[in-house]
């Protein structure tokens, strides 16, 4: 909380080392006691569920990030009230003081055991606020990994759901769907094609009429080819 620091420059030195190889191994420590917590708790609400009779009980993570939720709520509040006793605090005071404490910032304006010597003369409650500590950490910690790993699954899954439709070979339809005339087959559209090209080159030449014109076939017999036209 920095009311108490080191004084001499050999303190500092051995301070600043004793952190360097400390805090690696408390984060460490504190992420291992939140795995096995957390899996404490998964095997609890298991167990709840299995007894309210579902058949294929499933612990999903938003249930695991409420119930750390709801833990964390608890040890904060717990703390608040033991705090507000033993120093006398009002409870938002305490409270503040317990959240300050167990998300490691530690402003250190609300400090516990620092009236009427209580670390030399009320051991207990010592021990409790240790203890308190340690535990709240740990609370916090799984929470937070909880939190962490909720994220991180929810970032992997956005791509894979905006591609889920190109992977099922069913493209998004936009706007009405329109319905598709039954595909032609090769041979007819080459004839179609052929028969075109032979009216448009027909239209070119005006010595030539056209095979579906009335005038190429008129009652089974063929008629004169009509008399080239001068142009004008």
């Amino acid at each position: 909380y920095g009311h108490a620091t080191p004084g001499t420059d050999s303190g500092k030195v051995f301070c600043m080392f004793y952190a360097f190889l400390g805090i690696p191994l408390t984060l460490v420590t504190f992420q291992s006691l939140g795995e096995r917590l957390n899996a404490l708790v998964r095997g609890l609400l298991l167990a709840a569920k299995r007894c309210l009779g579902l058949r294929r009980p499933r612990v999903s993570t938003e249930n695991m990030v409420v119930a750390g939720l709801l833990l964390c709520a608890a040890t904060l509040g717990l703390g608040a009230a033991a705090f507000a006793h033993f120093e006398g605090w009002t409870f938002f005071h305490a409270y503040y003081y317990c959240f300050i404490t167990l998300t490691t910032i530690g402003f250190g304006d609300f400090v516990a055991l620092q009236s009427d010597e209580a670390l030399q003369t009320r051991p207990p409650y010592v021990a409790f606020s240790f203890l308190y500590i340690l535990l709240g950490l740990t609370v916090i910690g799984a929470f937070l990994n909880l939190v962490v790993l909720r994220f991180l699954a929810a970032t992997a899954d956005a791509p894979e759901s905006a591609a889920s439709p190109l992977r099922l070979g069913a493209p998004e339809s936009r706007g009405p769907s329109k319905t598709r005339r039954p595909a032609r087959p090769a041979g007819s559209r080459s004839i179609s094609h052929r028969v075109h090209q032979l009216e448009m080159s027909a239209r070119d030449n005006l010595g030539f009429s056209p095979p579906s014109s009335p005038g190429a076939v008129r009652g089974g017999r063929a008629d004169r080819p009509p008399v080239r036209r001068n142009s004008i």
